[in-house]
């Protein structure tokens, strides 16, 4: 069987460390627990590794934020993975820093990355995990936000985030969503208790 892990961010140094970015960092994390590495290819940044009896292909759009559905819809095609074999990684305001939501289906709740995959998929039913980045920003500030960098309390609790957050993804990879979930979806890996 083959996968597809999509993990969305921006590209450019300017986003790198970014809150937008979580996406990007969570595959990042699990590339260099593989020992593999993303190459440039068509719309993304690309890598795979093989996994019980799995073939896990890795995303990285490089379309920018707001146009990642043309890279998921191309790599879905390409590779002929079904959507239910896919799993995208996205930053969620609504839950705290720490906080992680495995997610069959869903709306996009205002995150332009999950609105551009539902338009080019022409469905909002594909799985995808939510990472927690907290919403402590002041009216109006939204996009100033997701586009900063992490606080320093969060930055040290970012290590033991990604870890989390790549155990889950060897989880489903291996037993499959409702495994994932049952077993993931009310543990808080990092309590944000001073903001």
């Amino acid at each position: 069987m083959k996968l597809l892990l999509i993990g969305l961010g921006n590209i450019g140094a300017a986003y790198v460390h970014t809150r937008h970015n979580i996406g990007f960092m969570v595959v990042d994390h699990l590339a260099i627990q593989q020992n593999v590495g993303f190459s440039t290819d068509r719309l993304a940044y690309i890598t795979s590794f093989d996994f019980n009896n799995h073939k896990v292909y890795m995303i990285k759009p490089t379309t920018y934020m707001n146009d990642s559905g043309k890279a998921v819809k191309y790599w879905l095609n390409t590779l002929k993975i079904p959507i239910e074999q896919s799993l995208t990684i996205v930053d969620d305001i609504t839950l705290p820093f720490g906080t992680i939501r495995l997610r069959a289906k869903g709306s996009d709740a205002g995150h332009n990355g999950l609105k551009s995959i539902a338009h080019s998929l022409g469905v909002d039913a594909y799985p995808r995990l939510r990472v927690g980045i907290g919403n402590h920003f002041p009216k109006g500030m939204l996009a100033e936000f997701v586009l900063g960098n992490f606080l320093p309390i969060e930055l040290e609790g970012l290590p033991l985030l990604l870890e989390h957050t790549k155990e889950i993804l060897i989880t489903w990879c291996k037993a499959g969503m409702v495994h994932t979930m049952n077993q993931f979806n009310k543990v808080k890996t990092y309590q944000q208790t001073t903001l």
